[in-house]
Formats: structure tokens, C-alpha cells, sequence
């Protein structure tokens, strides 16, 4: 603390606490306090490194941010996006007055309060950061720097992993037009198609449009659509449909448990060609 105040010029510098009857005051920095010069050189991080993780741990990053990100926080007084700001170092998301605490080395200290984790960082010059803010009580880690970052470099990791993962697991739906009246040689190319796109873990909507007098011939689309379906076989399974307006359209959805029949079924297929090759 006596390391803020003796970097402003003002002899009656010092740290305010927020007022509000809690038991867990939340330090402040008063501009009041602080020169313009001071609390610029704050916000650079040229004061010692100590101090800034005080003030880090203690305003919950409201001047000090992580260099780089796991999100975006849009500044309420210029309305730009704070692009460094770090969730996992706002210690102002932890609502509750304890927490269970970690060490360096990550074995469990126990459930404290958390003036006494704020303290304990501040005594170890250690990061003090946020590791599961929803948990009953919060977690929360120490951490040296470079270990932070290891762990942040990690976390930033398994995030584009699951997206990945949920990106490859979400379905494209692929649309197939057809009149009612449709030839043969261009019905093959659509079914074709739909099972191309239904292997490919797609689904497939079949519609047939009906224009002016061609609502006449309903009963013949809904059997193209029906037949279409027995067609496209174990490959797919219905997934919703209608017959009511003039686009009379189904959903086909892949039927994983064929495809993944039909997979093995080629593989082994495959596994005597190959053997006999080698012989040769």
C-alpha cells in the first residue's frame, strides 16, 4: 500500500474503500488521490510488479489486464470493446465472501475467505485467479506468471477444441427440388445426391413445388416424395415433412446407426484385397 501512496505527489495520497456495511470492502483507487501521472504509469505497468498484482487482485483488473484475452468487455464510458480484458482475473465476478482456494502447485488449501486468498497472493506476489466462478463456494488458483499464462494458453486451447468438435457434429441441411412431373434421369441425379449428402452426415430436404393448376396433381407429388424416401432406403430416417401447402417438402435425416453399418461392411471388404496384394 505505502508502495502506491509514495508514487503520489500529494501527501495525503492513499487507498479509499467503498463503502456499503460489507464485511468484504472493496479497495479503490481515488483519482483524487493519484496524479493523472501516476495513475498512467498504473495502467502501463511501470510500477513493481507486486503492486500491479495487488491492484490486479484487488480492483478485479480495473487497471491492470492480461496481455492477451479470453474475451471482450465493452468499456461503459467510451464504448469501445476492452479486447484485453481477462474474466478469470475480475475478481469483482466472485459475489461470495469465501472461496475454495488452490495453491501454486494446485493442491486444495481449503475454503477461506477471500480477504484472506487477496492476502495470501499479495504475500506470495502471486496471481490470485478465477477458475470457476459458478462453483458453491467460487474457485479460485494461485499463480505464478508464467505458469498463468501456460494455464491460460491451455484453457484457450480445449475452447477451440470443442468448438471444433461442435462445428464438425452440427448438420447442414441440403434442399433437392423436384416437379412432380419429374424424368427419370434427372430423379437418379437427385437421389444420387441425397444419399452423397446423407453418408456425408447432412440432411436432406426434398420439395416439390406446385404452381397454379399443378395443386391439381397433389396425390401424384406426395407419392414422388413417398417414393423418393423408400428409394433413398436405410440410409435416412424422416424427420418432419408436409403436405398441406403447394411446397409439399420431407426432411431426411442421416440414420448413423446404417451408416456406420455400411462403413464396417466396406472396410471388411477392403481387408482381403489388400491381404491378397500383399501376398502377391
Amino acid at each position: 500500500m505505502a508502495g502506491i501512496s509514495g508514487l503520489c505527489s500529494s501527501p495525503a495520497s492513499k487507498l479509499a474503500f467503498a463503502s456499503g456495511g460489507s464485511s468484504l470492502a472493496k479497495p479503490l483507487l481515488s483519482s483524487s488521490c493519484c496524479p493523472p501521472s501516476c495513475m498512467l504509469r498504473l495502467r502501463e505497468g511501470l510500477l513493481p510488479r507486486s503492486v500491479t498484482r495487488i491492484a490486479t487482485a484487488r480492483l478485479g483488473g480495473g487497471f491492470y489486464r492480461a496481455s492477451s484475452s479470453g474475451g471482450s468487455r465493452r468499456n461503459p464510458g467510451s464504448g469501445r470493446v476492452d479486447t484485453d480484458y481477462d474474466p478469470a482475473l475480475d475478481l469483482e465476478r466472485v459475489k461470495s465472501a469465501t472461496v475454495r482456494l488452490l495453491d501454486e502447485q494446485q493442491n486444495m488449501v481449503g475454503v477461506v475467505p477471500i480477504t484472506e486468498a487477496l492476502q495470501m497472493a499479495e504475500e506470495a506476489d502471486l496471481l490470485l485467479a478465477i477458475l470457476s466462478a459458478d462453483a458453491d463456494p467460487p474457485v479460485l488458483r494461485l499463480f505464478e506468471s508464467a505458469d498463468y499464462k501456460k494455464h491460460k494458453y491451455e484453457q484457450q486451447k480445449k475452447r477451440r477444441a470443442q468448438l471444433k468438435r461442435s462445428a464438425a457434429n452440427q448438420m447442414d441441411i441440403k434442399e433437392l427440388k423436384m416437379g412432380y412431373n419429374i424424368d427419370s434421369h434427372d430423379y437418379s441425379v437427385r437421389l444420387r445426391a441425397a444419399r452423397k449428402f446423407l453418408k456425408d452426415g447432412d440432411k436432406v430436404k426434398v420439395i416439390v413445388n406446385l404452381k397454379g393448376r399443378e395443386n391439381e396433381f397433389r396425390n401424384i407429388a406426395i407419392e414422388l416424395i413417398k417414393r423418393f424416401q423408400n428409394d433413398v432406403g436405410e440410409l435416412a430416417a424422416e424427420e418432419s415433412k408436409s403436405f398441406r401447402d403447394r411446397n409439399i417438402f420431407m426432411v431426411l435425416t442421416p440414420n448413423k446407426a446404417a451408416l456406420q453399418a455400411a462403413q464396417e461392411h466396406s472396410k471388411k471388404k477392403e481387408t482381403p484385397a489388400t491381404e491378397v496384394s500383399a501376398r502377391a
